[in-house]
């Protein structure tokens, strides 16, 4: 009997206390031989949005992770860590501020637009081709430094000395946790953050994402979503069935309309019957494939 031939995006909740490899490896069992990729970590901390992307569809994992992201996160003031976050070396901030809740507010605004911002000791990024994790767990201090990121809002959602509630909407490479280090440092309070939820990703959300727990071969392909998914933001042109011998050969075609004021426009091609047929490239009336998915 022939395996399914898996291609695809899962919208999968991960469960606090694993990481985001681990839910690839449960995905990987249920589809193997099928290549299994994620378009955005979450720490083992968080829960929440995990995009996974199956078969062909693995090489559109970096127009997921272009998509914006929804966290809610909550703080502690008054303490500090080695993480930034509560399963770290925690101490307390002696003779820390209390502050109120316009300071707070205040404090938060100062980290939304396009901000430089330190990641933590503790995580993923790359310094001298090692992660950052690893030599921090080896007890090295590492001058990590400041990378752009995009912030476009930072709601409260409740405040109550030392407790504080986020809802955080920003770009992708933004650590949650370096926010509220930062602004903990900024108020003289210091503050972990305790619990992270990430509740969106592109078009992506936690309301309609599948349990991991729950997840079989039968379910999975219930669950599984078109490719088309992770690029719906890109423009959109729906070939002919004439287009698709060349496209499917990789050659490029012909289009009447204008489809950007881009001079080298990304754009999702479709086939006759709607799926996914291509990722190309627009350019004085042709679209160049780039990608292309038979």
């Amino acid at each position: 009997m022939n395996s399914p031939d898996y291609r695809g995006i899962l919208n999968i909740n991960k469960p606090a206390d694993i990481t985001s490899r681990r839910v690839v490896d449960v995905v990987q069992r249920i589809v193997r031989p099928a290549k299994v990729g994620h378009g955005g970590t979450l720490d083992p901390l968080a829960t929440g949005v995990v995009v996974v992307c199956i078969g062909a569809a693995t090489r559109l994992i970096s127009y997921v992770q272009q998509g914006r992201k929804e966290y809610r996160a909550q703080f502690r003031l008054g303490l500090r860590s080695n993480t930034d976050d509560i399963t770290g070396e925690v101490e307390t901030v002696e003779d820390s501020t209390q502050p109120t809740a316009a300071a707070v507010a205040q404090a938060l605004q100062n980290y939304v637009g396009e901000i430089n911002q330190v990641p933590p000791q503790f995580s993923a990024v790359h310094i001298d081709g090692r992660r950052a994790y690893k030599m921090a767990r080896a007890g090295k201090t590492l001058d990590i430094p400041a990378r752009p990121v995009q912030v476009y809002r930072i709601d409260i959602l409740n405040y109550t000395f030392p407790e504080l509630e986020v809802e955080i909407e920003c770009g992708s490479g933004t650590y949650i946790r370096s926010i509220g280090r930062d602004m903990g440092e900024e108020l003289g309070c210091g503050a972990v953050m305790t619990q992270l939820e990430r509740t969106r990703v592109g078009d992506y959300r936690l309301d309609s994402a599948v349990e991991l727990d729950s997840l079989s071969r039968e379910s999975l392909s219930a669950a599984l979503l078109p490719p088309l998914s992770a690029v719906a933001h890109l423009p959109l042109y729906a070939c002919s069935e004439a287009d698709m011998e060349n496209i499917q050969h990789g050659r490029a075609i012909h289009v009447a309309q204008p489809m950007s004021d881009d001079s080298a426009a990304t754009v999702a091609i479709t086939a006759p019957d709607g799926r996914l047929a291509a990722i190309a490239t627009y350019k004085d009336e042709m679209l160049a494939p780039k990608n292309v998915f038979k």
